[in-house]
């Protein structure tokens, strides 16, 4: 038995929670996972994206991130309604489903105030207990007389026995930023009522609400707070002030738990750095500040924050900071963490990066699990093919051709892999290097320690073509040899640098440097830090109005704060159409996207991102060969049959995924190699 199969691993404990007996640590905070049905349902979906997790053998997964109370509290999309009774079947089936596998479910539920948005769903104008607007949601709410006050206790309550009626294990209500946290802090409350300016009455709302929710649903249905243990801005909540509204809560004996963050949540930064942080933010970096709270507080602590490595996760519940520990982005990752780690298999978790893809509109998608949230129709599981055996050759180990070749091998066929580059990784070696996004190289890392061991080869520095593919006498043949930079669309493109090449090092940084971004994506902003610490003078120029704009809020406001620390400004809606030579420098030309105006720039050196075009030399070699011309089935691919090609047996299937298909990102890359693989 391993150290961490043993009795003594702090993390496999069990935890009583009032009667309720979780039997570890391990816990999924609530997120808005976007997979709800028509009405903010929580359908077979959204119950399948947690049943996975309870699969995998966490002992607490809790959901319904912002599931509103009142019609007053909505955003466009992404929340469930638990203002009406429709929602108790669904929850009544949904904690028989968990339930079957020893794990509990709860939900979150609040009031948005200010958070909502008036202009979507049941366009409502928001309240707040002041009219004070939030940048984040942009309303202007309206202040809460009594009778809104009156109205929204109530619906508290009511909300609190449909998840009781439900067959919930417990609630948490979301005061964090939302409508009683607001009525907590400074900031939002100005009233001169008796719900504003003592701490006394900033909390008398709160109290409300908890004693109308204990009044319906008793004093043994576990109900916990979601809390800011500081807020992080001038003149909002201290700790020392957040804990003072915590032990009032506690001494009222109403609430059972406190599952603790940190920061704003009224703005994207806020959002990125201290509620939710991802890549550019350290590793649990609350979780000292949420034991500092504990130690304050007689009831159990929860807490969230990137805490992604089971070393932090042991430490926390070892050295008693916490009582359980949430590894929500890592679950999203890795739904089997759990069962993992009782196998003696901690080595073969696939690791949350902290890329934040899945907080995007794409969410829960995981950048590197492309089955989270599609469990449905793709396995988190990869199971054995009825073909086992079949010779796989796939040409290509970045992320597309590393995953095609895993799944691949976990069906159970003979896989070979070819890369031309010294080591496996493609394009995302590239995209690590800079000042916060070096972790994205555990997506390669991790796949190259899975196909060692399923005893799959990677031959590098392997430059292959058609006869040696044809020496392979393979059954499958997959193409996922990227994309190169393209400037044929571009006149003077043969003066241009790309940015691929800023970033290898393979090209010098000139003086005065003019970085052109005409995707949106992560390479033009880290070449523009490339340059800037290079010690060029760097003007930045982009098509779009925003930097980042192809990528998630959470990804993008990072880049927004670093060129803002670099004090480069970026000029949008600019669309390069030649560069010519001037003199010793070069000439860009613009064209303004919304007036057509014509702007020059002049610099010594201009770097282009365009995007990628595919690299099509081996696959128009071959695909004479194949019996399907390389073609792949649309219809088959995404209602995950197998390409009707495989059953020929004259000759080899072709296929291309990833950036050999088109130029997308690392998750669609990883999409395709899952749908073509796992119906191999």
């Amino acid at each position: 038995m391993t150290q961490t199969q043993s009795s003594g691993d702090p993390i496999l404990q069990p935890f009583r929670l009032k009667h309720l007996v979780l039997k570890n640590r391990i816990m999924s905070t609530s997120h808005a996972c976007g997979l709800e049905d028509t009405g903010g349902l929580p359908g077979e979906r959204y119950q399948r994206y947690h049943e996975e997790k309870a699969l995998g053998g966490l002992a607490l997964t809790m959901f319904g991130g912002s599931s509103y109370v009142d019609k007053d509290s909505t955003w466009a999309s992404a929340q469930l309604n638990v203002s009406d009774d429709r929602i108790i079947p669904y929850l009544q089936s949904f904690a028989n489903r968990i339930h079957a596998y020893g794990t509990a479910l709860m939900i979150q539920i609040t009031h948005l105030g200010r958070r909502g948005e008036p202009n979507s769903q049941n366009w409502l104008p928001t309240v707040a207990p002041s009219p004070i607007r939030e940048t984040g949601h942009r309303s202007i709410p309206r202040e809460m007389d009594t009778e809104d006050i009156r109205r929204i206790v109530k619906a508290f309550g009511e909300a609190a026995w449909r998840c009781k009626e439900g067959g919930l294990d417990g609630i948490e209500v979301m005061t964090a930023g939302h409508l009683i946290g607001q009525f907590f802090s400074p900031v939002t409350n100005r009233r001169s009522d008796e719900f504003g300016g003592s701490m006394e009455n900033r909390c008398r709302f709160g109290l409300m609400v908890y004693e109308e929710i204990r009044r319906k649903v008793g004093p043994e249905f576990i109900v916990g707070m979601r809390f800011l243990v500081d807020e992080a801005q001038g003149g909002g909540l201290t700790f020392d002030e957040s804990l003072e509204i915590a032990k009032r809560f506690e001494h009222s004996g109403l609430v059972d738990f406190f599952n603790t963050n940190y920061g704003r949540l009224d703005t994207e930064i806020g959002l990125a750095v201290n509620c939710m942080p991802g890549m550019a933010s350290p590793i649990a970096p609350w979780l000292e500040m949420a034991g500092n709270f504990k130690r304050e507080i007689g009831i159990p602590v929860f807490h969230a924050a990137r805490i992604t490595d089971l070393g932090s996760a042991r430490y926390a519940i070892g050295e008693r900071l916490l009582d359980m520990v949430a590894m929500t982005r890592a679950h999203i990752a890795d739904p089997h963490i759990v069962n993992k780690i009782q196998r003696g298999e901690e080595h073969r978790i696939r690791p949350c990066v902290g890329a934040s893809y899945c907080m995007g509109e794409s969410r829960p998608t995981c950048v590197h699990n492309a089955a989270a949230g599609r469990e449905l129709a793709w396995p988190q599981v990869i199971s054995p093919s009825q073909h086992q055996g079949r010779k796989i050759v796939v040409v290509g180990a970045g992320p597309a051709g590393l995953e095609a070749a895993r799944i691949s091998a976990e069906r159970g066929h003979e896989v070979v892999v070819f890369e031309a580059a010294a080591e496996a990784g493609g394009q995302v070696r590239l995209a690590a290097v800079g000042s916060w996004r070096r972790d994205l190289t555990a997506i390669i890392d991790w796949r190259c320690d899975e196909l060692a061991a399923l005893e799959v080869t990677i031959r590098t520095n392997y430059l292959v073509g058609e006869a040696e593919i044809l020496a392979e006498r393979p059954d499958v043949v997959i193409l996922a040899t990227g994309g190169e930079p393209n400037f044929d669309w571009l006149p003077g493109g043969e003066y241009c640098t790309t940015a691929w090449d800023v970033l290898s090092g393979a090209v010098p940084v000139g003086e005065k440097v003019l970085i052109y971004d005409g995707t949106g994506r992560h390479p033009g902003p880290t070449a523009i830090e490339r340059c800037h610490r290079a010690g060029a003078e760097v003007t930045s120029i982009m098509l779009d109005d925003r930097t980042g704009a192809e990528l998630a809020y959470a990804e993008r406001v990072i880049w927004k704060r670093t060129l803002a620390k670099l004090g480069v400004a970026t000029n949008g809606d600019l669309r390069l159409v030649e560069v010519t030579p001037h003199r010793n420098q070069l000439l860009a030309h613009f064209v303004h996207e919304l007036t057509e105006e014509s702007r020059q720039v002049i610099a010594d050196q201009v770097v282009v991102e365009h995007g990628t075009v595919p690299s099509n030399e081996l696959f128009e070699a071959i695909r004479g060969h194949s019996s399907n011309q390389g073609v792949i089935d649309n219809q088959a691919l995404t209602a995950g049959q197998p390409q009707p090609s495989l059953e020929s047996s004259d000759n080899f299937s072709l296929f291309r995924i990833g950036d050999a298909l088109s130029s997308r990102n690392i998750a669609a890359a990883m999409f395709d190699a899952l749908r073509l693989c796992s119906a191999i």
